[in-house]
């Protein structure tokens, strides 16, 4: 059986720098934007993990059933990394990586420092 050739998915890795700091110490507004994200991307949560940080920075992490979305904040720098990586043998996910990540850019109101795209 000839199989076409095969690529698990893009992920797509970013630092950005955020003025607004009470967006870079609130993990809860950060958990609800993914959601609605999630929701309008079809995407399938299996599990998250946060953690706050004494001085309010967090990291997240969102296990999804096509991959994951993991953040995590510095407000004393101003700066997030994010990276989000959906896989999938049926169709091609990379415009929905790059809207996904589009969408949290707008949410943190951020300008991009670095910006990587690997195709796994």
């Amino acid at each position: 059986m000839d199989l076409p050739p095969y690529s698990p998915g893009l992920h797509k890795l970013v630092t950005l720098h955020v003025d607004e700091i009470s967006k870079l110490t609130n993990s809860a507004g950060f958990v609800d934007v993914t959601h609605s994200i999630l929701e309008k991307y079809e995407l399938e949560k299996v599990g998250a993990v946060v953690h706050d940080f004494e001085n309010q920075s967090f990291t997240i992490s969102f296990c999804l059933k096509e991959s994951h979305i993991c953040i995590h904040t510095w407000p004393e720098y101003n700066q997030l990394t994010l990276d989000v990586y959906l896989c999938n043998y049926l169709q091609d996910n990379s415009l929905k990586v790059r809207a996904v990540m589009a969408d949290y850019v707008a949410y943190f109101e951020a300008s991009i420092i670095k910006d990587f795209e690997i195709n796994r």
